[in-house]
């Protein structure tokens, strides 16, 4: 679970937004904000990290914030360990509603709203909330090295040939199955 860090941003009063003009922001983590960032989000290193946008009223007590993230990661490998490098350029859309739909929790099942961009709005907007979460949203989930493979690993009873990683896919048993009606013939 995320627990959001403290940034020293200026998190936006929603009553103090001009609802005429957009309340541009850009925010650009020292190094001390950035370990932070990586140690919140199990990087090895975050290199860089730029988020920059505006933040608009939409209709009568709605607000829309569009925003450019920029951010260079170093992740472990799945595979080797190594690090990883990854760059990571993402535009960001929230939409910050009054009223959200009302949520039905004594259904068995709940739908999820088709747009994932839409939060409730609160009396404050931080953009360094969103920066953070956005950054965590577009971490590659299993990154690799560029030539890192896993290794076979052969398990069975002694006597018997072991079965192959190629032998467990979902075709190879037609595959054998063919091999040996080929010999015969």
């Amino acid at each position: 679970m995320l627990t959001m860090i403290n940034l020293p941003s200026e998190k936006l009063r929603v009553s103090d937004l001009p609802t005429t003009r957009p309340t541009r922001f850009k925010l650009i983590p020292d190094d001390a904000e950035l370990r932070a960032i990586a140690d919140e989000l199990g990087l090895l290193d975050l290199r860089k990290l730029r988020f920059e946008g505006e933040i608009r009223a939409e209709g009568r007590r709605d607000w829309r914030l569009k925003a450019d993230l920029g951010a260079t990661v170093v992740q472990a490998c799945v595979v080797s360990l190594e690090p990883v490098n990854t760059r990571i350029d993402e535009k960001v859309n929230r939409l910050f509603v009054a009223e959200l739909p009302e949520d039905n929790t004594d259904e068995e099942e709940v739908e999820m709203p088709e747009d994932d961009s839409i939060e409730a709005l609160g009396k404050v907007i931080d953009p360094a909330a969103v920066m953070v979460e956005a950054l965590s949203l577009a971490l590659p989930l299993y990154p690799r090295a560029k030539d890192a493979e896993l290794d076979q690993t052969r398990f069975t009873e002694p006597g018997k040939a072991a079965m192959t990683d190629e032998e467990t896919k979902p075709f190879a048993g037609l595959a054998a199955l063919r091999d040996k009606l080929d010999k015969k013939d």
